[in-house]
């Protein structure tokens, strides 16, 4: 196969993934400005969020996996301009995103005296628990966003999300500030406010959402005489077997790299704020990937739709090849900036902080140079997991992920974190071996699959 092929898809690719990224960066951003904003306050504080953002990340990864089931749907529905089929999905998994939101957040109320029993420091704790009952109720408006966002990414509108997701950072910033700190006649409230500014610029998130799709012409015929006399149980079904894998896919991934915050907790609160701090700007650049994931998922599922197996394949390469090329520009920036980006995070003028803020800054810049490494592990393996969802082959992948993170990456996490003087970066050690393990497993079935169905169009 010649290279031209694949990168000539490369404009059309990022076109359809630039959005995306932006809106993936987007919801980074919020948890990453609560971190550099409470950074501020001190060590503890920082360590109190990253903790109630570990449990939050968990909800959150079960929301947007399942909401996946969608977009495959509704692209394909597109590629057969069937509107019985988008509708049908786009408001089926709307009704399930509201379900599952008021569910999670019941969960993760109901979930916090876990933090007992992962042992984790007495004070963090102490203020971890108000933050994360509200950032819990930030859920809601979330996960039915992401039912509006995944039917927009489907008929492949992919910068409505992306402008909603800037409008709400521009809210959350704003709002952080004032109550963070107690700016004007508002009342400084620390992390409570932090929480509070997650809530708000989440219920406006899906507002804007809301707004800018119901009100184009094309897409009115969506959003009209909704009953629930259409929720049929057999689409129900359907959406539930693809978003239920889908969930648990992204699940085993999030809930290993939540781990690790909780492996790091053990260590000391340093290794802990370092973990975050690392997990913070891997997070970033791993939404590069996110994005091209959507996009892998949008264009095979339509090319799945028109039954154009040849071209599928070619299209995914592109964007498998496309996301390589991206991860190893990350990977490079981290090593030569490694010493330098941990500095963003902390207030060094803080002069009873600065013994601790030394040493997070010495774990965390030794966690990015492994952390640039896996960078393109990652995005392969999230790359190749999208164009499998596009497929709608989302059981084995499923299992395939379970062992590469849980069977593989965690035993080395945890072992070369507590047997070893590895310490952090131990655990991110078995990060890595989790992410390269599904990465090689996950690209074995895309070409497993995709051979079978070009066999199998040429014999029919």
């Amino acid at each position: 196969m010649n290279l031209a092929q694949y990168t000539k898809e490369f404009g059309y690719n990022m076109r359809l993934a630039y959005p995306i990224i932006l809106g993936m960066v987007g919801h980074t951003l919020i948890g990453i400005v609560d971190n550099i904003m409470v950074g501020k306050l001190g060590s503890t504080e920082l360590a109190a969020v990253s903790l109630g953002n570990s449990m939050i990340f968990i909800a959150m990864s079960l929301g947007i996996g399942f909401s996946t089931a969608i977009t495959p749907i509704v692209a394909e529905g597109d590629a057969e301009k069937n509107d019985g089929k988008i509708r049908s999905a786009f408001h089926h998994g709307l009704f399930l995103c509201c379900i599952l939101g008021l569910v999670l957040f019941g969960v993760i109320v109901l979930a916090k005296p876990l933090m007992e029993l992962l042992q984790q420091p007495e004070d963090v704790i102490a203020l971890a628990k108000p933050y994360l009952d509200w950032v819990a109720f930030s859920l809601i408006p979330l996960i039915v966003y992401q039912g509006y966002k995944q039917f927009a990414d489907g008929l492949s509108l992919t910068k409505y999300s992306m402008y909603a997701m800037i409008m709400a950072n521009v809210l959350h910033v704003g709002i952080n500030y004032v109550l963070i700190y107690g700016i004007w006649f508002f009342p400084k409230m620390g992390i409570i406010g932090a929480a509070l500014g997650t809530v708000i610029s989440r219920i406006f998130l899906v507002m804007f959402m809301h707004i800018m799709l119901s009100r184009r012409d094309d897409l009115k015929r969506f959003f009209s005489n909704f009953s629930f006399d259409e929720i049929k149980k057999e689409t129900l079904k359907k959406i539930i077997n693809i978003g239920f894998p889908s969930a648990m896919q992204m699940l085993f991934e999030v809930v290993l790299f939540t781990a690790s915050i909780w492996l790091c907790g053990n260590i000391g609160k340093t290794s802990q704020a370092a973990n975050q701090i690392a997990l913070s700007l891997a997070s970033m650049t791993f939404m590069f990937a996110m994005g091209l994931s959507v996009t892998s998922m949008i264009r095979v599922s339509n090319q799945r739709g028109l039954m154009d197996y040849k071209k599928l394949v070619v299209v995914a390469r592109s964007i498998f090849l496309l996301a390589i090329i991206i991860e190893t520009f990350f990977a490079i920036l981290f090593v030569a900036f490694h010493q330098f980006l941990p500095h963003i995070f902390l207030n060094m003028e803080n002069g009873g902080q600065l013994l601790d803020n030394n040493e997070v800054i010495s774990i965390a810049s030794k966690l990015l140079l492994i952390a640039a490494v896996f960078q393109i592990s990652d995005g392969i393996q999230v790359v190749v997991l999208g164009a499998l969802r596009g497929l709608q082959d989302v059981k084995i992948p499923m299992y395939i992920t379970f062992v590469a993170y849980w069977v593989i990456g965690f035993p080395i996490s945890y072992y070369l974190s507590e047997h070893t003087p590895w310490k952090a970066e131990g655990v991110w050690i078995g990060l890595l071996a989790g992410l390269t393990s599904a990465a090689v497993f996950l690209y074995i079935r895309f070409h497993y699959l995709t051979k079978k169905l070009i066999t199998d169009s040429a014999n029919n």
